[in-house]
């Protein structure tokens, strides 16, 4: 279970600071100043996915967001055992298939807390049934991209206010 941690926790930004910094200078980007500049940039995202989110980022991505262990792994379909093993490899890089969703998971999580304004409320109302997500609850639907896209519409509705 996600602990109430806000203020302990690193923030999203921080987590792929230096990740962006080794981009912009590979890609000459220059535009770049917040993460959802990042989010924005779909070719950057593209880039990213294709040479393999590294697992310093994917830990400090995790240190941030407000997701356990077991979530990570049903997350990426791979075992907490596995999500050990990459931990000890030096310089190890998820395949673009874990990459993709380690971005989504982020890209997810940015919106929530930008919508509901914490982590701990975005992790509330994740494992809470939604009414509008046909009674189930968000975290299940992020486990494939249409079910995350789902999520992304609900937050989106329920940022400008619009409630089923």
């Amino acid at each position: 279970m996600y602990e109430n941690n806000d203020a302990k926790k690193p923030e999203l930004n921080e987590a792929f600071e230096v990740y962006l910094k080794d981009i912009k200078k590979e890609l000459d980007i220059k535009n770049f100043r917040s993460l959802q500049d990042f989010f924005d940039n779909r070719m950057l995202i593209v880039h990213s996915i294709q040479q393999g989110i590294p697992h310093s980022l994917f830990q400090r991505i995790k240190e941030a967001l407000p997701f356990t262990d077991n979530d990570w792994a049903d997350f990426l379909n791979i075992s907490v055992k596995s999500l050990q093993r990459y931990k000890i490899k030096k310089n190890y890089r998820f395949r673009p298939i874990h990459s993709e969703k380690i971005i989504e998971l982020a890209e997810v999580a940015h919106k929530g807390k930008e919508t509901f304004g914490s982590f701990d409320k975005f992790y509330l109302w994740l494992h809470t049934p939604s009414f509008a997500l046909g009674n189930m609850k968000p975290v299940d639907l992020l486990k494939n991209s249409y079910g995350k896209e789902m999520v992304v519409d609900e937050l989106n509705r329920i940022d400008h206010g619009i409630f089923a």
